[in-house]
């Protein structure tokens, strides 16, 4: 049952759009979820949730304009929670660094099914989750599609990580079933912005001196800046189903940490020696985006704007060149 919704309208641009509607964005305080809370509260009544152990990450989302409940979804107490909310966009994730699959588990997997029944009236549900979740290609230069088989990826720091997604997006599939729930699972390749990434990471690196670790020679990734995540969002919205839609999110352009960081000493006059980088980190990891853009069209951002636009926030005053 595709969702149909008067809430999500296309508007002169051919961009959906989620109006006068009430919101529930988990993970609110987040890479994500920060941008995508001040972007709907302009037009939505936005809740956010999160355990919110730092007060300051409470009020960053309060003054994007959410109401915050402080949850827990491992416990699955909602307290004072509504459950009437129209769209649930679900971000939470576990990051633990060790090897506690029960917690990971426990969060990403019964935590979501503990959130879905909570808000199983809802339109539609978005459930995030990553390109972490393909068995490893021995081909680096492989584009992961939709229906690529599953297994445990690499995470560097997060070894459950993987696992527990997997399990998360057999739970949100389930409950699309169980409760007539339209549900688009989105696989997220790698995200950017001025609040955070891997791109950001490598960035911070070179302004301030630090050691690169760049990834084996040749790794790719689809990087995806903010703003587009925070428009498509409502498109993936409108393409919620049930049974559960699966999408993997990118953006259109396979680049990878060399061009960027390369980029980056070209905008800023910084010395990037990548022979020097260290070959640690995330392994290449493309995905197909044809089904993406189906759903979403293009994304208004290429790689070197949003780059450029990253370093223009993050360091006032670095440009240098032309770029």
């Amino acid at each position: 049952m595709a969702i149909e919704d008067a809430l999500v309208r296309v508007q002169a641009g051919g961009r959906a759009s989620v109006q006068s509607a009430k919101v529930l964005v988990t993970g609110s305080a987040g890479l994500l979820g920060l941008p995508l809370v001040q972007h709907l509260a302009a037009d939505n009544e936005v809740w956010g949730i999160a355990r919110f152990r730092d007060v300051a990450s409470r009020e960053r989302v309060e003054a994007a304009g959410a109401t915050t409940r402080s949850v827990d979804l491992a416990l699955g107490d909602f307290g004072d929670l509504p459950d009437d909310f129209d769209y649930v966009i679900h971000l939470a994730t576990h990051r633990g660094s060790g090897t506690d699959f029960d917690a990971a588990l426990r969060t990403d997997a019964e935590g979501t099914a503990l959130l879905l029944r909570h808000c199983r009236n809802a339109r539609a549900a978005l459930v995030m989750s990553a390109g972490a979740v393909y068995r490893l290609s021995d081909d680096p230069s492989h584009a992961y599609v939709e229906d690529d088989p599953l297994g445990e990826g690499s995470v560097p720091g997060t070894p459950t990580y993987s696992i527990a997604k997997i399990a998360q997006e057999a739970v949100a599939r389930s409950c699309a079933r169980l409760y007539d729930l339209p549900v688009v699972i989105t696989r997220m390749n790698s995200a950017y912005g001025p609040n955070g990434g891997l791109v950001v990471r490598h960035l911070d690196a070179i302004m301030n001196k630090q050691p690169l670790s760049i990834g084996a020679p040749g790794t790719k990734f689809n990087p995806i800046h903010h703003h587009d995540i925070n428009i498509q969002t409502e498109r993936m919205l409108a393409a919620a189903s049930v049974p559960a839609t699966i999408v993997n999110w990118g953006g259109d352009e396979v680049v990878g940490p060399e061009d960027w960081c390369a980029y980056f000493g070209e905008l800023t006059g910084k010395e990037v020696d990548l022979a020097a980088a260290t070959t640690g980190g995330y392994p290449s990891s493309i995905c197909d985006i044809t089904k993406r853009q189906s759903i979403t069209g293009p994304c208004e951002i290429s790689w070197r704007d949003g780059m450029r636009e990253l370093v223009e926030s993050c360091y006032p005053g670095t440009i240098r060149s032309a770029g």
